[in-house]
């Protein structure tokens, strides 16, 4: 019996271990259905939001939607590092945060240039009652989405999960931001609501893309 004792720590830390790594694959399995669902919620949201805002004339609403496409990509290239292991994760994330951060610098021109030019022009856009309620239901969504990939980053002690998190989380702000600018318009009359909501996501945009390129986003 005495000779069985020096085994029996060996065989713990064993299914110790095992079982470490069982916990991290179903954690990991958990976050790719997470960012199926981004993808697959943002994709529906960029077609309506670019749609519903062309129609409209919404600045804010067609700047909503490229930061759905945005959320899309990221979301892709999230995808792809999930189901990567060893030193290629590291170099897709790197080059993938400097990527997603040029293309907010571009959003945040479009938007602001835009927004500025129908301040000066006195440009009303049409009422959206799609934008709305694509609005209010993101605004559901994005928080509940967002949490859920927190608390997966946390538990596998992902920076790039939590950093798209973070995007998600930020999503979730330009549907208030986009909300408030659609609900005054349609609501108050006041056409200036539009281009000023939409000129709310630049700093935001600008922050993202800042941190994403110097490749601290999420920190």
């Amino acid at each position: 019996m005495l000779a069985d004792s020096p085994e029996t720590p060996k065989t713990s830390v064993s299914a110790l271990s095992v079982e470490s790594s069982l916990s991290a694959e179903t954690l990991r399995r958990r976050a790719i259905r997470l960012e199926y669902l981004t993808i697959a919620w943002n994709s529906a949201e960029a077609v309506i939001a670019l749609a519903a805002g062309w129609l409209a004339g919404s600045i804010a609403l067609v700047g909503f939607g490229f930061d759905s496409v945005i959320e899309t990509t990221a979301g892709v290239v999230l995808l792809w590092r999930l189901r990567q292991r060893g030193d290629l994760e590291s170099l897709a994330e790197s080059r993938a945060l400097r990527i997603v951060g040029g293309t907010f610098f571009a959003l945040a021109a479009y938007v602001s240039a835009e927004s500025v030019r129908d301040l000066w022009m006195r440009h009303a856009p049409e009422e959206s009652t799609v934008g709305i309620v694509l609005a209010a239901v993101s605004l559901v969504v994005m928080p509940l989405l967002a949490g859920a990939k927190r608390r997966v980053a946390r538990a596998l002690g992902s920076h790039a999960l939590a950093a798209e998190a973070m995007e998600t989380w930020l999503c979730a702000y330009l549907s208030f931001a986009l909300l408030l600018g659609l609900v005054l318009n349609a609501w108050r009359g006041w056409w200036w609501a539009d281009p000023v909501a939409a000129l709310a996501m630049v700093p935001l945009m600008l922050r993202e893309g800042w941190e994403s390129v110097r490749g601290k986003h999420g920190d």
